[in-house]
């Protein structure tokens, strides 16, 4: 198994990616699959943006400053994506706007996906080459076994916005 960071966000990306189409194809009277598949979104979401906030982000920020600017338009995609999730977590499908609250997840993030695949990540590996990378990964892959599953609701996203903040 690849510890290259870059390799293991992909990976992420690509279950993610499975999970927003399986929602899309669910049928309109399919309450219980979608419910899971929400469900699964917040874990796989929740997980992936703790590694990249505490990890990456981080290392590539102290690595390389000219991705400043990069790094902190992820962190606020990443904000929005975890308003999105905290308030998905407290819905039922039978809410009103439950449907229409994961569409918007799911455009935000794979708009965010797209960005990083396509233009961030080619410059990231660029900047730092495969030793660099392997040692974030091999972080992110450690951090993993204790990243939260859920949203802990507001103080987890207040955590979040400190961050981007300070």
């Amino acid at each position: 198994m690849s510890t290259d960071a870059i390799v293991l966000l992909k990976n992420d990306h690509k279950e993610i990616r499975k999970t927003f189409d399986a929602f899309e194809k669910a049928g309109d009277n399919a309450a219980a699959t979608k419910q899971r598949l929400v469900d699964k979104m917040i874990e796989l979401l929740t997980v992936h943006t703790y590694l990249e906030n505490e990890v990456m982000y981080p290392r590539v920020r102290e690595l390389l400053p000219a991705l400043e600017d990069d790094v902190l338009e992820s962190y606020e995609e990443h904000h929005v994506a975890d308003v999105l999730v905290v308030e998905l977590a407290g819905m039922k499908p039978s809410d009103e706007r439950f449907t229409a609250k994961t569409t918007v997840l799911i455009e935000n993030v794979r708009h965010h996906m797209d960005e990083e695949e396509q233009e961030w990540f080619p410059e990231v590996r660029k900047g730092l080459g495969r030793k660099a990378l392997q040692d974030i990964g091999a972080e992110m892959v450690k951090l993993r076994k204790k990243a939260p599953k859920r949203p802990s609701q507001p103080s987890a996203l207040k955590k979040t916005i400190d961050a981007v903040v300070s």
